[in-house]
């Protein structure tokens, strides 16, 4: 069986100066709950194609920086009012509106390994004896379906399968969700 090799430039420009990850993956923290009585902090996604991260929680607030793709996964680590604080896989943070934000999971494949020359493996079972279906450029984003604590299974560009939980930012180690 041929594999893919799914590239992150062909995938997704990222953002606007999206820079290479040195650190780990992110690591669960302890869960409270904001304003909306939703837990913090809790991964989501960009809904809108462009969108403003200013540094305070109001439109009166300077744009930090400019987000050019929708999908991307965010941490939300803090709420006010109806502006969210959020966080990227490199580590950037800043405020934006609750109505830029969508629900839908996603993640990136194993951003702390750009430039590396590996791959993370999208296999056809939650198994690390599966057939790889696909092979992932770090930085790829990708759609979660579901989280069993280990394995998530995902879809990038028509290709469905699993990959392991700790090789993407956008799930917490251990975290489960359908």
């Amino acid at each position: 069986m041929r594999h893919f090799v799914l590239r992150a430039s062909l995938i997704a420009s990222i953002a606007l100066g999206f820079s290479p990850m040195g650190g780990p993956i992110a690591e669960a923290q302890a869960v409270s709950k904001g304003s909306s009585g939703l837990p913090l902090p809790r991964f989501v996604s960009l809904k809108a194609k462009r969108v403003n991260l200013r540094i305070g929680p109001s439109t009166d607030y300077a744009v930090s920086w400019l987000y050019l793709k929708s999908g991307l996964p965010v941490e939300i680590i803090q709420e006010y009012e109806n502006w969210r604080r959020i966080r990227d896989a490199d580590g950037t943070d800043g405020w934006v509106s609750q109505t830029l934000l969508s629900g839908e999971r996603t993640a990136i494949a194993a951003p702390w390994m750009r430039g590396n020359n590996v791959y993370v493996n999208l296999r056809a079972d939650s198994q690390s004896t599966a057939q790889v279906v696909a092979k992932l450029e770090p930085g790829v984003v990708i759609r979660l379906d579901e989280c069993t604590g280990n394995w998530c299974r995902a879809e990038v560009s028509g290709v469905t399968g699993w990959v392991a939980q700790g090789e993407i930012w956008g799930a917490y180690p251990g975290e489960a969700f359908k």
